[in-house]
């Protein structure tokens, strides 16, 4: 799709009405003591089930922010007891008309707000992108859908993006995932499991196709072979005894389509959480299906370096190599 300055001005006017629109949602998570000074924080978000979750849940849960940092100059806020899966927007000054969705980490146990969320959010919408932060449900938490629940949040925001694309001025065409460790897991899946039933239609936005025009798991948890895995997020997608059969059906390398989106994967060799081979894995299961495919593996950086914990390393160069062949795959 074709956009010409007229079809930004207007998206921008009718997102003006959105901005009105979006007040009624669920607000984004933000509780913490002390932000620091001039960090702008969102406050537009998408509720991704207006009618409730297509799943149940065993008991209730509650929705908590957790502050980890203890400097009052850095954020670094989780949070779990997910219930209203949301879209937290962040809306560039000038957009180029293209999209990402971000997955941030946090082992299935919590999502990570700052570090990989909001922060890769900020620097994205720096660079023209439109983002928005995914905070979906996590399996482990008791919903009937169970390992599918994550992949389902993440189908139903990539549609719902394409929906209201031209209240954000975007091309629904150019919209990308990207992930970070679990995250990154919930990133490949989409890749892989795109098309997957993971839950019924509920409106218009699930006509949509929930295939990102490219993927970029970065140090994501791919494989549930116990000899890879990482053993909290693989007991808790899939439980404590899972048959082989699951383990395969929730490792995105095993599930790898022909069809599949260009892949941008990024690793640390000495990541001593989740080990390196989780993306050697990814990268030669898209070879294998003639996907394309670009590697970035550094021998330094560890785990969960996003932004912030990548400067003064080589690794800190993965944002503007992602950002180089994004352009090759048309993303802008």
């Amino acid at each position: 799709m074709a956009f010409d300055r007229r079809t930004v001005i207007a998206g921008s006017l009718a997102a003006a009405g959105f901005v009105g629109k979006a007040n009624a949602q669920t607000p984004p998570p933000l509780a913490s003591q002390g932000l620091p000074p001039g960090l702008p924080q969102p406050t537009e978000t998408i509720d991704l089930w207006p009618k409730g979750p297509p799943s149940t849940l065993k008991a209730p849960l509650t929705e908590t922010i957790n502050e980890r940092s203890t400097d009052a100059l850095v954020t670094d806020r989780a949070v779990a007891g997910i219930t209203r899966p949301r879209l937290v927007v962040f809306r560039p000054d000038r957009p180029n008309g293209a999209a990402v969705m971000i997955t941030p980490g946090g082992g299935y146990t919590r999502i990570v707000v700052d570090k990989e969320g909001y922060e890769i959010a900020r620097w994205l919408t720096a660079r023209g992108f439109t983002a928005f932060v995914l905070f979906y449900r996590l399996p482990g938490e008791g919903w009937s859908s169970g390992p599918d629940t994550p992949l389902a949040d993440a189908q139903r925001a990539m549609r719902l993006i394409r929906h209201r694309a031209r209240d954000f001025a975007i091309d629904p065409e150019r919209v990308a995932a990207m992930g970070f460790s679990a995250g990154g897991h919930v990133c490949a899946d989409l890749g892989a499991r795109f098309a997957a039933h993971a839950y019924a239609p509920a409106d218009a936005a699930d006509r949509l196709s929930a295939k990102p025009l490219c993927a970029a798991p970065i140090y994501p948890v791919v494989s549930m072979d116990p000899a890879i895995a990482h053993a909290g997020s693989r007991e808790l997608l899939l439980g404590p005894s899972p048959t082989a059969a699951l383990e395969v059906a929730h490792s995105p390398d095993r599930m790898v389509p022909k069809d599949a989106p260009p892949h941008f994967l990024v690793h640390a060799e000495d990541d001593d959480v989740v080990p390196v081979e989780n993306t050697v894995r990814l990268r030669a299961a898209l070879k294998a299906q003639g996907v394309p495919v670009e590697t970035h593996l550094f021998a330094n950086g560890g785990h969960g370096f996003g932004l912030r914990r990548a400067i003064g390393k080589p690794v800190e160069a993965w944002p503007d190599l992602w950002r180089a062949w994004a352009r090759t795959v048309g993303l802008g």
